[in-house]
């Protein structure tokens, strides 16, 4: 596999140099890259992209050897406030741009929930929600296939694509070859399903594995009745089983760690390949 890290996670938002040298000196060369999130001094709200930003970035990456694995765009597609989910749109399109010209591999997005403040409520659950998505993402899309971008969905057990049947009928009602599934096993997991996680994963595989691109790996323990993230290793996801899909469907797929640390990452990388060595 190629392991990398979000690099949001590598050190706090800093200008772009420090930025990228931070990530070249913990050797790690694919990132899953938010902007905002990542690099001061720059507003990259809507508006803001010129071929020549975005060439001056792709040049500083190539410099240090770094790879976009994930543009992270991560937007509210639902947002039921339609002023603010037509912002979201615009700025998901305008880092498709970024995409383009800095060369990575997809613009990544969860699917939202029906709420203002991202609170979750009932109606993300539902048919209109979702048809609200699918309006928002066939824009998206629409440009993605102009421009020859991927567009990288992720679902969430507490979004609108909530489990591996919904995202098997977006992708088919999408309908693109530009649209891929990011796999997060651990955001598939609920405090319903988590005693059958292993039944989880393999029917994300099942149902769409010729549409994963793209691993975020980190862990979980159950808190009160509810998963909580934890570090690689310290929890209760079964990597075997994920593992083992990887290595028989998708050979050098990329590995993105989150609820890493620069401390922590090159054993968290040890501790994986281990696994994946075994099954």
């Amino acid at each position: 596999m190629n392991y990398g890290m979000r690099c949001h996670d590598i050190c706090p938002k800093s200008e772009i140099d420090t930025v990228f040298e931070a990530v070249r000196n913990l050797e790690v060369n694919q990132i899953q890259l938010a902007l905002a999130k990542s690099i001061d001094g720059f507003d990259f709200s809507y508006g803001h992209y010129s071929p020549g930003f975005g060439r001056m970035i792709r040049q500083k990456l190539d410099e240090k050897q770094i790879h976009v694995a994930v543009l992270g765009c991560y937007i509210n597609p639902t947002n039921p406030d339609e002023k603010e989910r037509q912002k979201a749109v615009s700025s998901f399109i305008e880092h498709l741009k970024y995409a383009k010209m800095i060369g990575a591999d997809m613009v990544g997005t969860e699917t939202g929930r029906y709420d203002s403040q991202f609170q979750v409520v009932p109606y993300t659950y539902t048919e209109g929600c979702y048809q609200l998505l699918l309006k928002s993402m066939r824009e998206i899309v629409s440009a993605a296939e102009k421009l020859g971008v991927i567009v990288g969905i992720e679902a969430v057990h507490d979004h609108t694509l909530y489990c591996p049947e919904m995202m098997r009928r977006f992708l088919e009602d999408m309908d693109s070859p530009n649209v891929e599934a990011i796999l997060d096993p651990v955001n598939l997991i609920s405090a319903e399903n988590y005693q059958n996680q292993d039944e989880v994963i393999e029917k994300a595989f099942r149902l769409y594995g010729d549409k994963i691109s793209v691993i975020h790996m980190k862990d979980f323990t159950i808190k009160e009745g509810q998963p909580q993230f934890a570090h690689i290793g310290e929890g209760m996801f079964h990597y075997e089983t994920l593992l083992r899909n990887l290595k028989r469907e998708k050979p050098y797929i990329t590995m993105l760690l989150e609820e890493s640390n620069p401390e922590r990452y090159h054993s968290d990388v040890k501790h994986l390949q281990k696994i994946y060595e075994r099954v």
